[in-house]
């Protein structure tokens, strides 16, 4: 079983990737954190001195690294992962896409506090990241709502997030 999580950044899915991998008792891989590994340097570093091309062809290439050398596993996709080189595509043929739809407002809420971790909006004033929100999640839902399964639920329970994904 491959279970990929996708969403726009801040929706929670190292959150969820970690538990439903200690529950369902599969490795756990955060697609950010294995180029961080393989790179050495931050997310922000990458961004910064390579340029966002550079890092979704990093991207692409740990999602199939990791995909072609485990039979299971739960992958905390990066935000816009599944909108480059058909990556959603190569998802749903690998495994189960799992789009937690997370309202915009509490995206916001969450990427305020989290901004200096994060390239595409550590610069924004709090006007310009709700901008950016809203534009950037419409411009990749389209790639979001190719996944089998969607949790829009704000609150849900482990439990009833794994039924969701057995039960598509």
């Amino acid at each position: 079983m491959k279970i990929y999580l996708i969403g726009f950044m801040g929706s929670g899915k190292t959150y969820w990737g970690k538990k439903l991998s200690e529950k369902l008792q599969l490795p756990f891989f955060d697609s950010d954190e294995q180029i961080v590994n393989s790179e050495g340097k931050s997310v922000n570093d990458i961004f910064e001195q390579n340029g966002e091309e550079y890092f979704r062809l990093k991207e692409k290439g740990i999602l199939h690294i990791i995909t072609e050398s485990h039979s299971s596993f739960v992958m905390a996709c990066g935000g816009g992962s599944p909108c480059y080189f058909n990556n959603i595509d190569y998802m749903n043929r690998s495994g189960t896409t799992v789009w937690l739809n997370t309202p915009l407002s509490i995206l916001f809420q969450r990427l305020v506090q989290e901004k200096n971790e994060r390239p595409l909006v550590k610069k924004l004033t709090d006007d310009q990241l709700r901008s950016f929100i809203t534009k950037k999640f419409a411009d990749r839902k389209i790639y979001y709502e190719q996944a089998e399964v969607v949790i829009d639920d704000e609150e849900i329970s482990l439990d009833h997030f794994i039924e969701k994904i057995f039960h598509a």
